[in-house]
């Protein structure tokens, strides 16, 4: 299956064209590229050769060239540019490929789509390890790229800044994930600690139902550290985790003031997970997302 991906830029066409155009530019916003550079023209010639280079990570790139030429002034104000690119680096999946860019403008703004598909190496294996695992992947990071493009153009955030961004984001939420999921597995649901039934009563819930009572409150810690990840891109996991400690904090100060004297207590802990909180929710909407853009067609190219 081919990959397609779509974007409405509010942008002006010149703009998107010569940050899609350029390489010094395209290389900042597309996770696919870490280097992107033009080959001499050949005298005459529309054609542009390029070659390009992708970290792969642990010190390994995958290296590999290309054609395109771009069209500028289609009858209908659109703009195009097509592309082929192959690699004969052994150590890269994508063996050659072709495909295309355009740009539509809409009285909306530009409709910005790519559709590209590409032969893979490794017989059997590399198809399968294609289909189930390397080309959602990569739709995934094309898409994520056309958004932190359209916040460059849009609301002038460099890509180096939303990569940043995204990188706090995915820090804050998943360390706010585990120690909710941590606080409900470990003291609560498998081992019942002692303290926790002693907060419970403390907190005014009858002895004949402390036990149940944490049991509850282990279940709701760990629906809401599911939910910051299963809803990794809406705020509202974040304010109920802010809100939820707050809560824990001032319940345990004024039912049970001696646990925060203890060497490691509500306080300290809860503190850290509402600055979590309080940053995730700063940094949300100012991040990339893949899922701004339309992944099919609405007629097949």
């Amino acid at each position: 299956m081919s990959i397609y991906v779509e974007i409405l830029v509010r942008a002006p066409m010149d703009a998107l064209w010569v940050h899609t155009q350029t390489p010094s530019l395209h290389e900042q916003w597309d996770l696919r590229f870490s280097t992107i550079d033009y080959l001499p023209k050949a005298a005459g010639s529309s054609l542009q050769r390029f070659r390009y280079t992708t970290r792969i990570g642990f010190g390994l790139d995958v290296r590999g060239d290309g054609e395109t030429i771009g069209e500028r002034d289609l009858g209908d104000g659109s703009r195009s540019s097509a592309l082929k690119f192959a690699s004969e680096q052994p150590a890269s999946l994508i063996r050659e490929g072709s495909g295309y860019w355009k740009y539509i403008p809409t009285s909306n703004g530009i409709r910005f789509l790519t559709w590209y598909d590409y032969r893979t190496r490794f017989g059997t294996i590399g198809a399968a390890f294609d289909r189930l695992i390397f080309r959602p992947l990569l739709g995934w990071a094309t898409a994520w790229s056309f958004d932190c493009l359209r916040l460059w153009l849009e609301e002038h955030q460099r890509p180096a800044d939303a990569i940043r961004q995204t990188i706090v984001h995915a820090s804050a939420r998943i360390a706010i994930a585990m120690i909710f999921a941590y606080q409900a597995l470990v003291p609560k649901l498998l081992t019942r600690s002692a303290d926790e039934v002693a907060l419970i009563r403390e907190a005014g819930v009858p002895a004949t139902l402390a036990d149940v009572a944490v049991t509850a409150l282990g279940l709701l810690e760990l629906v809401l550290a599911v939910a910051l990840l299963v809803r990794w891109r809406e705020r509202w996991p974040t304010v109920v985790s802010g809100i939820a400690v707050s809560i824990a904090t001032l319940v345990v100060a004024v039912c049970s003031p001696r646990y925060l004297q203890h060497a490691f207590n509500p306080f300290s802990l809860n503190l850290g997970v509402a600055a979590l909180a309080l940053v995730d929710w700063t940094v949300l909407p100012g991040i990339p997302t893949a899922s701004r853009c339309r992944r099919r067609p609405e007629e097949q190219p």
